[in-house]
């Protein structure tokens, strides 16, 4: 007999979790804390992969704290998404501030992360690419 305790994440299992994600300088990024637990199968790339690799063989009720680099969250930084864009192809350009996010066309978000009286650089790579992150992470439940 397999008692709940007893039981430990596999992939394939549905589980939930509490965490805290922070940057290696401490400022938290992500919390469940006041809100519901987070669910997910685990290796169905729900998660980002370091994530769902940390919570394989945690108990119920234990706490871990795992720490991930770009390469398994999400990605380095690729130069190939920060795109210049002209005053005259751009209407609202003098609006542009560094540090706005703005839309592309087709939906992507981005960062204005430099603007001259020419052109600007919008970076579209995810807000967390390229950073190492170290969550806290309880985990609640195994269904």
């Amino acid at each position: 007999m397999i008692w709940l305790s007893d039981k430990i994440v596999a992939k394939g299992n549905h589980v939930s979790v509490n965490y805290t994600g922070k940057l290696t300088d401490g400022k938290v990024f992500d919390s469940s804390i006041g809100r519901e637990p987070l669910e997910f199968d685990v290796g169905a790339g729900q998660m980002i992969k370091g994530f769902d690799d940390g919570v394989i063989g945690m108990k119920i009720g234990e706490t871990k704290t795992i720490t991930i680099p770009p390469e398994q969250a999400y990605g380095t930084t690729d130069a190939r998404k920060i795109i210049k864009v002209d005053k005259q192809s751009f209407p609202q350009f003098d609006l542009l501030k560094v540090g706005l996010m703005v839309s592309s066309g087709n939906g992507l978000a981005g960062k204005i992360v430099s603007k001259t009286d020419t052109d600007a650089a919008i970076d579209f790579n995810h807000e967390l690419a390229g950073k190492t992150l170290i969550f806290e992470i309880t985990l609640v439940s195994i269904n």
